[in-house]
């Protein structure tokens, strides 16, 4: 790993942190009134791994954590990591079957949650037959039945650290298993992509349950030994005043935020360009972000917003367009940081710049293997070591990766391939888009025909007819869709993303209603 971390775990690097900047903020909680220093993380987190030590778990046993963001869920995550054992959050926004799944499939004999979430806790571990202890967790942390001694930290950061459920597409999620190593190299890379230093603030936008929250927010902030402001949720009304009136330097979204970032703004007025001086840049993550999108931020609110792109298995970041006065491409998640990004074509074989293929990764920073599951394992990595991402791509001569599709989405009418994210931008191009996805549906004449899908900013009056014809305006009448479907909003994973392969069912039904 590079030189910020070494082979030291997440509990020497707060440890370290402490004994060097004790008093300084490491994270705030603006509406719990709370700010807590290093030196006061340090003690928190030793305690936490002694509440779990007195409860007989070891290292390497897995703790479910059943939280919403706030104080108490940074403490659970890294107080279970401070002495080695595996923390395995729960995703909230996902249904109780796949909840119940992971928590089963996890092996975790212990839930922390939050007391909005216990009622539906127990409603879930009601179909789980093997016994599972729950344990409660107020404002300042959970209340230990037990309590041993507190523990040191962990030594090395080889040992697992995180196991994080992936909302595929179709089928059950698969674990991902990532060491404690891979998740301070995301935090790294993060840094090495933005020049992140102890000065930095971010805002957490994103739960911490999500990769990029855990990762990017969190685990940046920690191996930075900068601060970091929770709120427990992402608010468009109060996002500005949290961002300004705490300082912030930096915040990391999806594209569905910054489009209602946006059309708030255009409704009601940005902020003062001088209110966000101090802010050094945005950054979009998880999804595509559309160029209009992008183009129309930066020109609203004067701030630079730089596109990444990253995954579960990944620790988050793979690639981000650098800051300015490096070359930012519009449309481009940008290349590689810290870790090795490739386009491979047949038998693995890395392809000519320029050249569609699909993208791997190789680095410190990719997951180590899938939970229980060596088959889809093996699938996901060349024997060389490049993690398969299924997603498809091109590398241009400056290196900037440009995403054409997912190897399973991409939409083939009468032989041709069609990429869903060219429909999806040409949709997102309307000012009452908030949200687009292409999709491919079964045709007896082309075998398969293009649909769409969208959400609509509320009150808006646009037709799916009306952007049918934007879309043979933009993209031409062989690729534009045959129906635009207006929903209220897009099937999503536990991650964020949209499940385009749902959409067609969805849809069908819908009609069948």
């Amino acid at each position: 790993m590079g030189e910020l971390v070494g082979e030291r775990s997440v509990g020497e690097v707060i440890d370290g942190h402490a004994a060097a900047r004790p008093d300084a903020p490491f994270l705030i909680a603006p509406e719990a009134r709370r700010q807590v220093s290093w030196r006061e993380l340090r003690h928190a987190v030793a305690g936490f791994s002694a509440g779990l030590a007195g409860l007989g778990v070891g290292p390497g046993e897995p703790v479910a954590l059943m939280m919403g963001n706030g104080w108490a869920s940074a403490l659970a995550i890294l107080g279970t990591l401070y002495g080695g054992r595996l923390t395995a959050p729960v995703n909230l926004a996902a249904g109780d079957p796949q909840i119940a799944y992971t928590l089963e499939h996890s092996g975790a004999g212990i839930v922390l949650v939050s007391a909005g979430e216990e009622d539906r806790l127990r409603r879930i571990l009601a179909s789980i037959e093997r016994p599972v202890r729950v344990i409660r967790c107020g404002a300042d942390g959970p209340e230990w039945p037990a309590a041993a001694a507190a523990p040191p930290p962990a030594r090395g950061n080889r040992i697992d650290g995180l196991l994080m459920y992936t909302s595929g597409t179709t089928g059950k999620p698969k674990g991902a298993m990532l060491t404690q190593r891979a998740i301070l190299a995301g935090g790294e890379n993060t840094i090495l992509a933005h020049a992140l230093t102890p000065a930095d603030r971010t805002l957490l936008v994103l739960p911490l349950y999500h990769i990029n929250g855990f990762c990017v927010s969190l685990m940046s902030t920690l191996v930075a030994g900068a601060s970091m402001v929770v709120p427990p949720r992402f608010s468009v009304t109060q996002f500005w005043d949290q961002l300004i009136g705490q300082r912030c330097t930096w915040f990391s979204a999806v594209p569905t935020q910054f489009q209602y970032l946006l059309r708030a703004a255009q409704a009601d007025g940005p902020p003062p360009r001088e209110a966000l001086a101090q802010v050094r840049f945005a950054r979009s993550a998880s999804a595509p972000l559309a160029p209009e999108v992008h183009r129309a931020f930066e020109a609203l609110f004067g701030l630079v917003l730089i596109e990444t792109m990253g995954l579960t298995e990944t620790a988050a970041q793979i690639t981000s367009n650098p800051l300015p006065p490096g070359a930012r491409k519009y449309g481009s998640p940008g290349r590689a940081f810290g870790n090795e990004v490739a386009i491979l074509g047949a038998g693995h074989r890395e392809v000519p710049r320029g050249t569609e293929g699909e993208i791997a990764v190789r680095g410190e920073n990719v997951f180590s293997r899938y939970l229980k599951n060596p088959e889809a394992t093996a699938e996901a990595f060349t024997p060389d070591g490049w993690f398969l991402t299924g997603d498809l791509g091109r590398m241009d001569a400056d290196g900037y990766i440009h995403v054409t599709g997912r190897r399973k989405e991409l939409i083939i009418k009468g032989g041709e391939n069609i990429a869903p994210r060219e429909i999806d931008e040409a949709l997102l191009t309307h000012p009452d888009v908030i949200e687009a996805a292409a999709f491919a549906v079964p045709c007896p004449d082309y075998g398969q025909r293009v649909e769409a899908a969208v959400a609509l900013t509320p009150g808006a009056t646009v037709t799916g007819d009306e952007l049918r014809a934007l879309c043979r305006r933009e993209v031409g009448a062989f690729k534009a869709p045959d129906r635009v479907h207006i929903l209220d909003d897009l099937p999503k994973g536990p991650s964020g993303k949209v499940q385009r392969l749902k959409l067609a069912a969805l849809v069908a039904a819908q009609d069948l209603a």
